[in-house]
């Protein structure tokens, strides 16, 4: 077991702690096709196709569970901190929480899934300390709580001198969060955490044929360069509903619909609608993107109603004033809408109708889903 006790004690003194900063991500068309039941009921073999490398749209995925991530500057920081005794330690200055056990002595417990995942990784002699970068937007659909996890797991790893592959670390992430009772929780938040920019992800539950891998795996194609994120930024809003919601209840009910065959099929829609969403912003057609948003959040208030609350209907019907469509993030009820408007003019006068009711969220697009700093 490593002992980090003597390092981080030497770097404390000197002020410059080991350091991850975790962003979170925007979802949209594709959200909840990473969720572990989707991704096995929906992928299906499609031969070699994979293997082209120069088949840039991707177009034999059409039918195959996918999520589009978008990272942006939101999300955690996370500390490594000297901590005595041989222990580990996990500390939260948003929930005000703390936990410090012996390594090998921490129980399979709901509120210990964080120190549960620092253990894993076989150090002792450290707390690792984390707050939000932006405060007041837990439970907003951002993928905050799986943020966290995959910072912990990512920094652990670097401390540990990665332990780990990436992948490894998507897996053990989403696996512990979802097992220990957290949330229901797929791989689209880990993988963007962990690759960052403006992605599209093929999930392949099993790894991808022919090659080693389990859950966690995809095929990944980055959509716009850095150079072009403004395209984005221009048209995309973000506002917090006012309500907080738990995104595990929605989840609950679009899961159960998949053990019904008129539930299945609905789902099944959504393939398309997502492959859709990906090339709209891959060939930067932003009526594509607005009509799939639109078909995707329809889709989805017909699996389960309350993926709208009051107040997304009414930024919704603000939206339809101006061209411009919403889409509740992560599993919706509440929390942080999306807003897109093709046209960057009216998106303008939008928000100058919107800012007046409701929090906005500013945001720049990151090209990676993390940064380490100090690292020994």
């Amino acid at each position: 077991m490593k002992d980090l006790y003597p390092v981080l004690k030497e770097l404390e003194k000197k002020q410059v702690v080991p350091r991850l900063t975790a962003y979170n991500r925007i979802d949209g068309p594709g959200s909840s096709l990473d969720l572990r039941e989707f991704q096995q009921c929906f992928w299906h073999d499609t031969g070699k196709a994979f293997e082209e490398s120069d088949d840039i749209a991707r177009y034999w995925s059409k039918t195959l569970p996918r999520t589009v991530g978008i990272s942006i500057n939101l999300g955690c920081v996370a500390e490594a901190y000297p901590l005595e005794d041989g222990k580990i330690g996990i500390e939260s200055h948003d929930y005000g929480t703390e936990h410090i056990l012996k390594p090998g002595e921490v129980p399979y417990r709901q509120e210990y899934w964080l120190i549960k995942a620092l253990e894993l990784f076989g150090l002792k002699g450290v707390k690792i300390v984390l707050h939000n970068l932006v405060p007041g937007i837990q439970s907003a659909g951002l993928g905050g709580s799986a943020t966290a996890t995959t910072a912990v797991c990512l920094l652990a790893n670097k401390l540990a001198d990665d332990l780990f592959s990436p992948e490894q670390i998507i897996s053990m992430a989403s696996i512990l969060e979802q097992d220990m009772g957290i949330s229901i929780t797929g791989t689209q938040e880990q993988s963007s955490v962990v690759y960052g920019g403006v992605t599209d992800y093929i999930w392949f539950p099993w790894g991808i044929p022919g090659q080693s891998g389990s859950y966690g795996s995809s095929i990944r194609d980055v959509l716009l360069d850095e150079k072009d994120y403004f395209e984005i930024e221009n048209r995309m809003s973000l506002y917090h509903s006012g309500k907080h919601r738990d995104s595990t209840d929605i989840n609950k009910i679009w899961r159960k619909k998949l053990t019904t065959s008129e539930g299945l099929m609905l789902h099944r829609n959504k393939l398309e609608i997502a492959y859709e969403y990906r090339e709209g912003i891959r060939l930067k057609d932003w009526d594509k993107v607005n009509h799939s948003i639109k078909n995707y959040r329809q889709l989805r208030i017909t699996l389960c109603k309350e993926y709208m609350s009051e107040t997304c209907w009414d930024i919704q019907g603000q939206c339809e004033r101006f061209g411009a469509e919403s889409f509740p993030l992560g599993a919706g009820g509440g929390g942080v809408v999306l807003v897109f408007c093709p046209d960057p003019e009216e998106i303008k006068k939008l928000q100058s109708s919107l800012d007046n009711a409701y929090r906005k969220i500013d945001f720049k697009i990151c090209s990676s889903g993390h940064l380490f700093e100090n690292i020994p």
